[in-house]
């Protein structure tokens, strides 16, 4: 169990769903660990945030468990946002944990948000890679054509193919370079982004760099910092109809588990807070 989700399922604000899938990862594989890895590291934070004056586990947070995968991916997607769409329909809040990016097909399906805002070192624009559409590098492309998402923004991309930086420069998808993640951040409340949109958020732990998240399948130097994903997500979280963090694997000493755990954390201080404003 996620520490402090000690909610019922049918009074759940906010719950939190494993999706251990490992079907894809191109590089370092050891995304199945990720939900398990995520929940042990998050054991030592302490319950209460002094920022928000609120205590985690009185925030609402139910730990449904994983939803185990198989090896057909799209028939797990599915059913993984068949799981996820029951909690929107409870009027909760999803809070996905991964497994790899593909996972956040299934989120985004069961949200049908407007706008998708992902944190991830590489655009994940691919049609296709090595001949597969379902790859944990065409997840963006997957929601932006399949899902009909109408607007994707992705904040640290730092790399992808010649192929998805055309499809990057099209109307309908925004990309923020590391460097200008900040100020992009700062504005999110001045402009009112995405007044009166759905929103779903998604943080791909290797849109931190490597330096502090190094237990992911594909590192790629010169990304954010932590302090800057946290402010994302707070600034992201009142917006938000669904979250999770994906990516985490078993190759570090924790690194990458304890991030992702705090930063659900912080989506779920952050979107109660508002929520009571």
């Amino acid at each position: 169990m996620f520490p402090g989700a000690t909610t019922d399922r049918e009074a759940a604000s906010y719950v939190v769903v494993g999706a251990p899938l490992d079907a894809t990862t191109t590089f370092q594989p050891g995304t199945r660990f990720g939900p398990d890895r995520v929940r042990r590291f998050a054991e030592t934070y302490d319950d209460y945030d002094h920022r928000t004056e609120s205590d985690f586990s009185a925030l609402g947070v139910h730990d449904a468990g994983d939803v185990r995968p198989w090896d057909d991916v799209p028939a797990y997607l599915d059913h993984l946002a068949a799981e996820l769409r029951s909690v929107v329909y409870d009027g909760a809040v999803p809070a996905l944990v991964g497994g790899e990016h593909t996972v956040t097909y299934a989120g985004a399906k069961a949200v049908d948000p407007d706008t998708l805002v992902v944190c991830d070192a590489h655009l994940d624009l691919r049609d296709e890679y090595d001949g597969n559409p379902w790859n944990h590098a065409c997840v963006t492309r997957r929601c932006l054509d399949d899902l009909g998402v109408d607007r994707a923004v992705i904040v640290g991309a730092r790399t992808g193919s010649e192929a998805e930086w055309d499809r990057a420069a099209d109307a309908g998808v925004e990309v923020i370079a590391p460097e200008d993640a900040r100020e992009w951040i700062d504005a999110l409340d001045a402009d009112d982004a995405f007044a009166g949109q759905s929103v779903y958020c998604s943080v791909d732990i290797d849109g931190l760099d490597p330096a502090y998240a190094p237990g992911t399948g594909t590192m790629e130097p010169f990304g954010l910092e932590p302090r800057t994903v946290r402010d994302l997500v707070r600034a992201v979280a009142p917006r938000a109809d669904g979250f999770d963090v994906v990516e985490v694997n078993d190759r570090d000493d924790g690194q990458a588990a304890a991030l992702a755990a705090k930063l659900l954390r912080e989506f779920a201080y952050s979107h109660a807070a508002a929520a009571t404003e």
